[in-house]
C-alpha cells in the first residue's frame, strides 16, 4: 500500500522492516515505496532496457533471466566442483572490490603457457626502450610484447611487483593493448598504489570500453580514494556489459549506493533547514490520537490575554484545527512563546508535550526528548508524553525503551486506549501482527469511536492472511462510520492488492470526494495518490496518474508520498532526468538521516544509469538488446 496511517513518523533504518509488506499502510515511506515496488509486477521499471527491482532497504538490484539460472546452477554444483572451477578460472574472474589484491588478477596466454614455464620468455630479446622499439617491425613487436608479456606474469606470480611493472610497461611500449595496461594496473593494486592503477585502467578502457576487468580493477581503486561516484559508475557498467551475470559487481553497486547515499545525506543534515513535514504527514501524526476537549482554562470561552502563556497555548491548540501548513507553523510558534511567557500554571506538562511533538516532527529529537522528558515529570498522568517518548525510540532503533514508555504509561492509565493503539502499532512496524491485532482489539473494546484502531485492525487481519476478516472488519467500518473518508482509502487499498481495480477506484473517488466536502482547504491527498496508483497498475494510463499527482502536489507541495509516486511514475516511463530531479526533492523532504539515505539510494542510481548511458553511449544499443523478457526473471 502507498498510504500512510502516520501511527508513528518514519522509523529509522535501524528497524528490521523486511517482513513488512506492500499491504501495510504503517510502513515508513520508503519501505513502502520498495516493498511496492518489489511486490508488484506493475512497479518493476526498465530504464533503458534494464529491469531494476527495489529491495525493502531501497537497494537497486539489477536482475535478469541469465543471472537468476547462474544463481540456480551454483547452488547445484558441488563443494569439489567449486573448488575445481576457481582454480581453472582464477585467472578470469574478479576477485571481490574489498580485497586490497587479486589472488590471480593478470591475463594469461593460455597456449603458449606451457613454453613459458619451461623457457625464459626473455631469451634472445634485445634491448627495448623507447629509441630501439622505433626500429622493429610490426611482427617482432606484437612477438616481443607477448614475451614481455609473460616475463611480467612470471613475476607477478613471483611478487616482484616493481619488475612486473618493468616488464609490462616495456610490452606496452612495443604494442599498447588493453590486457597490458590492465596487468600493470594488477601490480600497483599490489602495492597500493590507487592513482596509478586508476592511470592504467583508464588506458585500458580507452583502448576497449567494454573491458569488464579493467573496469571492476578501476571501481576498486576509486573505492579506495573514495571517489565512490566514479566507483558505482564502472561498477554498473560493468553490470551492464556482463548482463548482470557477476554477482560481486552487482553486491558492489549495492555497497557503493549505500556509500554515495550516505555521504551525501551527512552534507544535507549538516545545512538541512529544521522545519515542519508536509501537512498530510503532520495531520496524520496528529489525528493517531484521541481528540480530547480543550483542558480547563483554556477553552474557547476562557477569559485569557493573547499575550500571556495560558493565551498562547490555547491559540496553539486552536491552530491545529486548521490542518494546513501555515495553522501548524502557527501552532508551532505559539508553543514555543507559552513556554517562553511561562504563567502557564497546571498547563506546563501540556505545554512542554506540545513543543516536543512540533520538534519532534520537525526532526530536533534531542530538544524533543527533552520537552518529554520534562513534561512527564511535570505530569506523569499524561500518558501522551511516553506515547510520543516511545515514538521517538522506535525511530532510533531503540525497541527496548520503546517498550519500557508504553509500561510507564500503562502504570499511570491502564485504560487508556490510545496506549494500546499505539503499542499495537510498534507490534505492526515489528511485523507482530497477532500482538499487534491483540492491542487495536483492546483500543476498540475501550473506546469503539476512533475510527484507526478499527481501520488498523482491518489491515493487520489482512497481513496475516485473514482476508474474509479483514474485508468484514471493514464493511463494519463503512456502515459505522459511513461519513469518514479514510474509511474507503484504506478500504480501496487493499481491494488494490487483491487486484480488485473497479472497486478500489470507486472507493478512492468516494474518499475524495468527501475530502472536497469536508475539508476542502486541507483535504487529505493520499486517496488521490492512491487512485493514480490504481490507474498505472491496471490500465498503464500514465498520463492520469501524473495529473493526480501533481493535484496532489498543488494541495500539498511537500507531500512525500505524491513526490515518490512521482518521480516511479516518470522512470517507469523512462523519463529517467525528470525522476531524478524527484527522487532528490524527496531526500531534501525527508525528516531523518536513514530517509534521506533510502531516498538519495534511489537518486543515485538513476543519476548513475544516465551517466553510463552519457558515457557509454554503445551500452544503450546492447540494454535495448537484453530488454525482451526481463521482466519475467523479477522476483
Amino acid at each position: 500500500m502507498s498510504a500512510v496511517l502516520a501511527p508513528f513518523p518514519p522509523a529509522n533504518t535501524a528497524l528490521d522492516t523486511s517482513s513488512l509488506s506492500s499491504n501495510t499502510s504503517s510502513l515508513p515511506l520508503w519501505d513502502r515505496i520498495s516493498a511496492w515496488a518489489s511486490e508488484n509486477k506493475a512497479v518493476v521499471y526498465t530504464i533503458a532496457g534494464v529491469a531494476v527491482v527495489i529491495s525493502s532497504a531501497g537497494v537497486i538490484y539489477y536482475l535478469s533471466e541469465s543471472r537468476k539460472a547462474d544463481v540456480e546452477e551454483k547452488k547445484r554444483t558441488s563443494k569439489r566442483e567449486k573448488r575445481r572451477n576457481k582454480k581453472d578460472k582464477g585467472s578470469e574472474q574478479d576477485q571481490p572490490a574489498s580485497r586490497t589484491v587479486d589472488e590471480q588478477p593478470v591475463e594469461q596466454d593460455t597456449k603458449n603457457k606451457a613454453a613459458s614455464v619451461e623457457s625464459d620468455p626473455l631469451e634472445d630479446l634485445p634491448l627495448i626502450d623507447e629509441l630501439t622499439v622505433e626500429t622493429f617491425s610490426e611482427q617482432q613487436r606484437k612477438e616481443y610484447a607477448l614475451k614481455l608479456k609473460a616475463a611480467g606474469n612470471l613475476a607477478y606470480g613471483d611478487k616482484r611487483y616493481n619488475d612486473a611493472i618493468d616488464l609490462y610497461g616495456k610490452a606496452i611500449l612495443c604494442k599498447p593493448d588493453p590486457i597490458y595496461y590492465s596487468n600493470r594496473a594488477a601490480c600497483f593494486n599490489a602495492l597500493a598504489n590507487w592513482e596509478k592503477v586508476v592511470e592504467d585502467t583508464s588506458a585500458a578502457i580507452a583502448l576497449d570500453s567494454e573491458y569488464v576487468k579493467a573496469l571492476n580493477r578501476r571501481a576498486n581503486a576509486y573505492e579506495h580514494l573514495e571517489k565512490f561516484s566514479e566507483a558505482l559508475l564502472d561498477y554498473t557498467a560493468s553490470c551492464i556489459i556482463d548482463q548482470f551475470r557477476n554477482d560481486q559487481s552487482a553486491q558492489s553497486v549495492e555497497r557503493l549506493l549505500k556509500k554515495v547515499a550516505e555521504a551525501k545525506a551527512k552534507v544535507i543534515l549538516e545545512g538541512k533547514e529544521r522545519k515542519l513535514p508536509s501537512p498530510s504527514f503532520v495531520t496524520n501524526y496528529l489525528q493517531s490520537f484521541r481528540p480530547r476537549p480543550a483542558p480547563e482554562g483554556l477553552e474557547d470561552t476562557a477569559d485569557l490575554e493573547e499575550e500571556s502563556g495560558k493565551g498562547q497555548l490555547r491559540a496553539g491548540l486552536q491552530a491545529l484545527t486548521k490542518k494546513t501548513s501555515d495553522g501548524y507553523e502557527s501552532a508551532s510558534a505559539a508553543f514555543d512563546k507559552a513556554l517562553e511567557l511561562q504563567d502557564l500554571g497546571e498547563h506546563d506538562a501540556l505545554a512542554y508535550n506540545m513543543r516536543g511533538t512540533f520538534r519532534y516532527l520537525r526532526g530536533e529529537n534531542a530538544d524533543a526528548l527533552e520537552d518529554l522528558n520534562k513534561s512527564a515529570e511535570l505530569q506523569p498522568s499524561l500518558s501522551q508524553s511516553y506515547i510520543k517518548r516511545a515514538s521517538m525510540h522506535l525511530e532510533l532503533g531503540n525497541r527496548e525503551a520503546a517498550a519500557k514508555d508504553f509500561e510507564k504509561a500503562m502504570e499511570q492509565q491502564k485504560e487508556d486506549p490510545d496506549i494500546y493503539y499505539h503499542r499495537a502499532q510498534l507490534h505492526f512496524i515489528l511485523g507482530e501482527f497477532a500482538e499487534a491485532a491483540k492491542d487495536y482489539q483492546k483500543s476498540i473494546d475501550l473506546d469503539r469511536d476512533f475510527i484507526f484502531s478499527h481501520i488498523q485492525l482491518g489491515v493487520t487481519q489482512y497481513k496475516m492472511g485473514s482476508v474474509a476478516s479483514s474485508m468484514a472488519t471493514f464493511r463494519r467500518c463503512i456502515k459505522n462510520f459511513s461519513k469518514v473518508p479514510d474509511v474507503y482509502n484504506y478500504y480501496g487499498e487493499l481491494l488494490l492488492d487483491q487486484q480488485k481495480y473497479q472497486e478500489a477506484l470507486e472507493n478512492f473517488d468516494k474518499a475524495v470526494d468527501m475530502e472536497k466536502q469536508t475539508k476542502p482547504i486541507g483535504m487529505n491527498v493520499l486517496p488521490l495518490i492512491n487512485k493514480a496508483l490504481a490507474l498505472f497498475q491496471w490500465k498503464q494510463d500514465f498520463q492520469e496518474a501524473e495529473n493526480l499527482c501533481q493535484k496532489a502536489l498543488i494541495i500539498d507541495p511537500e507531500c512525500d508520498i505524491a513526490i515518490a509516486t512521482m518521480a516511479q511514475l516518470l522512470l517507469q516511463q523512462g523519463k529517467v532526468a525528470e525522476a531524478l530531479k524527484y527522487f532528490e526533492k524527496a531526500a531534501e523532504l525527508s525528516r531523518t538521516e536513514g530517509e534521506i539515505v533510502n531516498a538519495l539510494s534511489y537518486a543515485e542510481a538513476t543519476r548513475t544509469q544516465l551517466e553510463v548511458q552519457q558515457k557509454y553511449p554503445q551500452l544503450a544499443t546492447k540494454l535495448q538488446g537484453m530488454g525482451p523478457g526481463m521482466g519475467a526473471g523479477m522476483r
